[in-house]
């Protein structure tokens, strides 16, 4: 699945516009009955300041002339927030290119820095891995090993968050809140999109997603993107039960587009319990070897 730019452009403003009403930025609904949701094209031109041509211009994907001012007086109209703004920004970068080469090429594999390694490896009480922007974990630590086993049954390496969540009938188990990881997954992979919209790898793995599911392929079709680097999650795990961790996603700025995610419980709460639970599980059950080394490309 190719990424087509100007169709990227196109659909991710007009699903943006049409979730502004004119009551949210202060302009008459007018009667009769709207063709459109959300805003018309001219009511985004005039809030952004530029001619409904222009404007038109823009959703029709041509983002390669377009000043950084008027991207954010784009982005102001449509209310974006700051992942949506960042995509804009993404998009229309990539339409700049000046590249006669724009076939997509695969990234290479994925590596850690030993002294990564070893950060996660020292985090002993703290599930933690390193994963790259298509949701691939490739490196991790025993703990988040032993949280993460029902993702690491598909003998495919690296595991891959994404493929699990959409392809595997234990995410619906293992996360509580399936809708709500499902959305979350498909909005880091359409940032991703974004950022990097020549990764053959990524494309490869959009096309097998939205081949074989329906649940991926509509959610896809939403355009929706997001940041994710701190919350809290649910989990269901088959050895020690429910478990609710907070997270912090790192970017490793040395290893661009590469995130140390790590979970944490409240301490003294029965989530703290079951990741010591966990640990001991893993322990005497006994786990696969960790791998920290891709077998397939990034």
């Amino acid at each position: 699945m190719a990424v087509d730019n100007r169709a990227e452009i196109r659909e991710f403003l007009a699903s943006r516009r049409a979730k502004v009403t004119p009551e949210q930025v202060g302009l008459p609904a007018g009667g009769g009955k709207r063709r459109v949701p959300g805003l018309r094209r001219e009511e985004v031109a005039v809030l952004a300041g530029v001619s409904t041509d222009w404007y038109s211009k823009l959703e029709k994907g041509h983002l390669g002339g377009v000043s950084t001012d008027v991207l954010d007086a784009v982005a102001r109209a449509l209310q974006l927030d700051e992942a949506e703004r960042t995509h804009l920004f993404n998009l229309a970068r990539a339409a700049r290119a000046t590249s006669p080469d724009r076939t997509p090429r695969r990234r290479g594999r994925s590596r850690v820095r030993p002294s990564v390694q070893r950060i996660l490896d020292s985090m002993v009480t703290t599930p933690a891995f390193v994963r790259n922007g298509r949701l691939d974990l490739v490196a991790i630590n025993a703990l988040g090993r032993a949280l993460f086993s029902p993702a690491f049954a598909d003998p495919v390496r690296p595991a891959n968050l994404a493929r699990f969540n959409f392809l595997d009938p234990a995410a619906r188990d293992f996360y509580p809140d399936w809708n709500n990881s499902a959305n979350t997954t498909v909005a880091l992979l359409r940032t991703e999109a974004g950022r990097d919209p020549h990764n053959k790898d990524l494309a490869d793995l959009i096309g097998e997603l939205a081949t074989r599911s329906d649940a991926f392929r509509v959610r896809w079709a939403a355009h929706d993107v997001r940041l994710h680097r701190s919350g809290v999650k649910h989990f269901h795990h088959p050895a020690v039960g429910t478990v609710e961790l907070s997270f912090d996603a790192l970017d490793l700025p040395t290893d661009p587009g590469l995130t140390l995610t790590a979970y944490t419980a409240e301490p003294g709460s029965p989530s703290e319990d079951a990741l010591r639970l966990l640990a001991s599980w893993a322990a005497t059950a006994g786990s696969e070897p960790l791998d920290h080394t891709p077998t397939s490309k990034d």
